[in-house]
């Protein structure tokens, strides 16, 4: 598969602001914003933040808000950070001006699924180191903006690294390699082993689980289309977990190498059988890959 360049070097402004009152948020957001205003060949600019924060917009803004689309965070990331990239890529695709251009205040929901966890806010790090390759050459202009009151000390220290204007920006490849560089836990004894990934044999074994038929119907073809990208396989199959929290893993007698493997949207539009490792990270709350010299172990999460 395909190797990635190992540096940004597309027209892509992705920054970053920490603050921790409601003064720092304006304080950062409504000059960002009125940068977007002003900016000629550009749609509005798009706020993407908690609730209250907009209220705080809102009201700051006056009549230019007026100008400003506003769109609650949670209504923006309703799921995992690989539907997070489908998200802004369909949004830049759709609404933005010649190349890409557009300026969007994006604000993640690290109170709530962001947050969750350390295996969580690994994913959603990893999505904005990546973001600099995804987006590489678009024109959008991205503010990240994070809250020290909902965003722990560690989560922003990582996140300066995923960020081009800090002093501790590091290169994509380098921070996801060490993101991947953590050894998955072993699979348990009494996994089920089948002889190949196929669809109609992973849904039969998560039903039996207890996973709903159509969860199931959604994790045996992400199954299927994930066997189907890192084809030959070697080994076999492995399924185990309670539903929700299925999990397969797969084994391939190549190496991945793409770190953007399954994060580039396809062509077509929406989420449709034949598109590999990118419906498998669509559907399944986690999938992980670890390249060896032997191959490739890729496991996959439903939830």
């Amino acid at each position: 598969m395909s190797t990635r360049p190992s540096t940004a070097s597309g027209p892509f402004d992705h920054r970053m602001a920490v603050y921790g009152t409601d003064d720092e948020f304006l304080a950062a957001a409504l000059p960002f914003l009125a940068e977007g205003l002003a900016a000629e060949d550009e749609p509005p600019p798009v706020a993407i933040s908690a609730p209250a924060n907009l209220d705080l917009l809102r009201d700051a803004l006056g009549g230019d808000a007026k100008r400003v689309g506003f769109v609650p965070h949670t209504d923006w990331y309703t799921g995992s950070a690989a539907n997070a990239v489908a998200q802004a890529a369909g949004y830049v695709a759709g609404h933005a001006g010649p190349g890409g251009r557009v300026h969007l205040l994006m604000e993640p929901v690290w109170s709530g699924r962001a947050g969750r966890s350390g295996r969580e806010t690994t994913e959603w790090i990893r999505y904005e180191a990546l973001a600099n390759l995804l987006f590489a050459p678009s024109a959008t202009t991205a503010l990240c903006a994070y809250d020290t009151r909902t965003a722990g000390p560690a989560v922003i220290a990582a996140a300066r690294r995923a960020h081009p204007d800090t002093e501790v920006y590091e290169d994509p490849l380098v921070l996801a390699a060490e993101l991947d560089a953590v050894p998955l836990p072993l699979p348990p004894a009494g996994a089920r082993p089948l002889p190949e990934p196929h669809a109609d044999a992973v849904q039969a074994w998560a039903v039996a689980r207890g996973l709903p038929a159509a969860d199931a119907e959604l994790f045996a073809t992400a199954v299927a289309e994930a066997g189907a990208a890192l084809a030959p396989l070697s080994g076999p199959t492995l399924l185990w977990g309670e539903p929700p929290a299925c999990v397969c893993e797969l084994r391939s007698a190549r190496r991945v190498d793409d770190p953007l493997a399954g994060f580039v949207p396809p062509p077509a539009t929406g989420l449709e059988p034949g598109q590999g490792l990118w419906y498998a990270r669509q559907v399944c709350a986690y999938v992980d890959i670890r390249d060896d010299s032997g191959g490739a172990t890729v496991r996959l999460q439903y939830a």
